[in-house]
C-alpha cells in the first residue's frame, strides 16, 4: 500500500477530492493511504506561527524552516521506507506523465504545500528530494498542485482502475495524444460515428486509432513528436496522415 502524506496549513481543502471518485475507491481497495498533516502543530513558536518576514526585506512572508523540518522528521521516523519528499514550487520541474509513472513506483510520498511568499531556502536544500510545478503559473498555495499530482499518480497503482488498459492508452503515456472516442448512439443530430469503429475489424480499428493519435498530436502538440521513435509501420501511417491533412487544407 502506498502512503501519501500532505503537509498543509489547510487540511480541509483535501476532504472533497480525496473522498471522491477514483481516489476514494483507491483507498477502499487499500491501494493507498492518505493523511493530511497540519504542520502548524509542529511549530515551537508561542503563537504557533509558521512564517516570518524575509531577511533583507521584501513583500510577503516566508515559511520558516523549523515546523517543516520537524514535521518531515516525524513522518520519516515513522516510515518503513525512505519517502520521496515533494516540494510544490513554481520553480520546480514541470510535472509530466513520465514523472507520475516514476512516483507511482514509490512506497511513500510526502507533499509539502506552502503558502505565502515562499519557503526558507534551507527547506529546499536540506529536506526535499523533488521540486515539482504543475505549470507556468502561480497558485495561492501548493494544495491544489499536490492534489493534481496525487490523482495522476494514484490512478496508476495496480488495481485502482477497473480497465487495466486505460492508463496505458492515456494521452502522454504512449508519447502521443489519445485518439478520439465515441459511444452510442451511432448517429446523433446528424453527426455519425466513423464507420471503421462499427466494422468489428479490430486491426482496422487499431490502425485508425493510431493514425488519429498521430493527427491529433501533429495538430495540437507537434513538440511531442520530436523525440518519438517511429517504427516502419508508423512511418507509413504518419505519411498518410500528413497527406490527408494536406487534402483537408
Amino acid at each position: 500500500m502506498m502512503k501519501v502524506d500532505f503537509l498543509t496549513l489547510f487540511p480541509e481543502m483535501f476532504e472533497g477530492v480525496l473522498n471522491s471518485s477514483i481516489l476514494k475507491k483507491a483507498q477502499e481497495k487499500e491501494a493507498v493511504q492518505f493523511r493530511c498533516v497540519n504542520f502548524r502543530e509542529y511549530s515551537t513558536n508561542k503563537h504557533s506561527n509558521v512564517d516570518d518576514y524575509p531577511y533583507g526585506g521584501g513583500a510577503g512572508m516566508v515559511l520558516a524552516p523549523q515546523p517543516i523540518f520537524d514535521a518531515v522528521d516525524d513522518l520519516v521516523s515513522k516510515s518503513e521506507n525512505k519517502p520521496r519528499i515533494v516540494l510544490l514550487c513554481p520553480q520546480g520541474e514541470r510535472f509530466s506523465q513520465k514523472k507520475a509513472e516514476e512516483l507511482a513506483n514509490e512506497d511513500h510520498l510526502i507533499f509539502i504545500c506552502g503558502h505565502y511568499e515562499g519557503y526558507d531556502e534551507r527547506i529546499r536544500q536540506h529536506v526535499v528530494t523533488d521540486e515539482i510545478s504543475i505549470g507556468d503559473y502561480v497558485l495561492t498555495g501548493g494544495e491544489l498542485g499536490a492534489m493534481v499530482i496525487a490523482d495522476s499518480v494514484v490512478r496508476l497503482l495496480p488495481g485502482v482502475l477497473g480497465n487495466t488498459t486505460s492508463k496505458i492508452e492515456d494521452s502522454f503515456s504512449t508519447g502521443l495524444l489519445e485518439h478520439p472516442h465515441y459511444t452510442r448512439p451511432a448517429e446523433f443530430r446528424g453527426h455519425k460515428v466513423p464507420d471503421v469503429l462499427l466494422s468489428g475489424n479490430h486491426a482496422h480499428i487499431e490502425e485508425w486509432r493510431t493514425k488519429q493519435s498521430f493527427k491529433r498530436t501533429l495538430v495540437r502538440r507537434p513538440d511531442l513528436l520530436e523525440d518519438y521513435q517511429l517504427d516502419k509501420k508508423e512511418v507509413k501511417w504518419m505519411q498518410q496522415v500528413k497527406e490527408e491533412m494536406k487534402l483537408e487544407n
